[in-house]
């Protein structure tokens, strides 16, 4: 980073040129079995960033009304536009429904009679898929992690059967898919194993059920290394791909898709920041600088 003196701290700092470098590694990966990629635009929404993103191919996963009209703003594709959050507000929804996005992501049983409620006053079918909790654990922060019972997302999976009852009724709806997420930050590739055991499991039960669904979606999750940061300044995709193609068995007409949003955008920022003392302490001393925690976004 050259002429720090020339911008005034704190600030932040995008490699974009890292950005695209780690794109290609993911694009390549993922390339080999056909999967798509949205990008998780909770990870950073600066425009500029999208931008690139976006030219490189990517999908956008939204859970917010505001991210579905800044994806859709920017110039995503609208049919790799999808909306997952649990608690989506009517307003949101209808932005959705008005942007013809490819899919909302189902939390729960409530939200499917609202969704089929608003999609009845537009008079148009919308794709949905179900967000399933997987109720696996993941080896990450108890704060960040989503696919358990305990955790307010998604349907739960013994609810799954009456969610399908559901569907006959709710004609404006349009079950066109699986979705899954476990977490944040995830390094345990072991949990992603699991994970595809249980989607093999819950795909086969919506089957054989009559529902032929053509999205399986396991969402994101893939952590990166904040301990050597330059040394694996780009995540291993090509082994996050192939292990989950060696363990999920969808159908020949699904496509498997994915919700990257830190393993893409993590390792090109940095805070830029200045020391303006050392305090002195009893035991440490303490470097003070012009950015703290107002300043460390996720």
């Amino acid at each position: 980073i050259q002429h720090l003196e020339a911008f005034e701290t704190p600030y932040y700092y995008y490699d974009l040129d890292h950005l695209r470098k780690t794109l290609d590694a993911l694009t390549h990966a993922a390339s080999r079995y056909g999967d798509t990629i949205h990008y998780a635009l909770k990870a950073n929404t600066d425009d500029r960033v999208l931008q690139v993103i976006r030219k490189a191919g990517l999908g956008a996963d939204c859970v917010s009304g505001n991210e579905v009209r800044k994806a859709l703003e920017t110039g995503f594709d609208p049919d790799l536009v999808f909306f997952a959050g649990v608690g989506k507000t009517d307003s949101e929804i209808r932005t959705g429904i008005e942007g013809r996005i490819g899919c909302f992501n189902c939390e729960s049983l409530e939200e499917m009679e609202v969704l089929n409620q608003l999609a009845a006053e537009a008079d148009r079918e919308i794709p949905v898929a179900f967000r399933i909790n997987p109720n696996i654990r993941s080896d990450t922060h108890q704060y960040i992690t989503t696919g358990s019972r305990d955790n307010k997302f998604g349907i739960q999976a013994w609810e799954l059967e009456t969610a399908l009852d559901l569907i006959p009724r709710l004609t404006y709806l349009k079950l066109v898919g699986l979705h899954v997420h476990v977490g944040s930050q995830i390094i345990d590739m072991g949990v992603f194993r699991n994970l595809c055991q249980k989607v093999n499991e819950l795909n086969r039960f919506i089957l054989d059920r009559g529902f032929r669904i053509s999205i399986i979606n396991l969402g994101g999750g893939l952590g990166i290394d904040y301990h050597q940061p330059d040394r694996h300044s780009i995540p291993d995709f090509n082994a996050y791909f192939r292990l989950i193609h060696s363990s999920l068995k969808p159908e020949s007409w699904q496509t498997v898709h994915f919700e990257p949003g830190r393993s893409i955008v993590g390792h090109m920022g940095s805070l830029i920041g200045r020391v303006l003392y050392v305090k002195k302490g009893t035991e440490r001393d303490f470097v003070i600088l012009d950015a703290g925690m107002t300043e460390l976004i996720r």
